[in-house]
């Protein structure tokens, strides 16, 4: 997930902006242990991108283990100014964000979906540059 971030920011962290939404192991949970979101967002902020997180249970765990990573209470303002958006944990509220209304906040349409749950369609329909771990993108 690391890599195609760094693909989608066009071969580099350095000063990109990442919204990474979720951050728990799994949605309806504040578990952290061993989460695969968090460690991404980790990586992220560890190679160079300013990164801001969210989710609805998990920020308090999160801000213990990794304080250094910048934390948001919603998705709007963790995407506010972003390069890119990473879905990594599928919270009913992040599968149901308006691609539309969405993307009036970030600086660039860019989605990675990690856990595969947002609509390619409605979201390629609404500007966005999509792509998915063990998806093929579009040209």
């Amino acid at each position: 997930m690391v890599e195609l971030a760094r693909e989608v920011l066009d071969g580099s962290l350095l000063g990109k902006r990442v919204a990474v939404l979720g951050a728990a192991f799994k949605p309806e949970s504040d578990d952290i242990r061993d989460s695969p979101a968090l460690n991404v967002a980790a990586q992220l902020q560890l190679q160079g991108a300013n990164v801001v997180l969210t989710d609805p249970a998990a920020i308090e765990n999160c801000k213990k283990q990794w304080p250094q990573i910048d934390y948001a209470d919603t998705p709007e303002e963790a995407a506010k100014g972003a390069d890119a958006v990473l879905l990594l944990t599928e919270w009913k509220q992040f599968r149901e964000l308006d691609p539309v209304a969405f993307g009036k906040v970030v600086r660039q349409k860019r989605v990675l979906d990690g856990r595969n749950a947002l609509d390619r369609d409605k979201w390629e329909a609404a500007g966005w540059s999509y792509r998915a771990l063990g998806r093929r993108h579009s040209a």
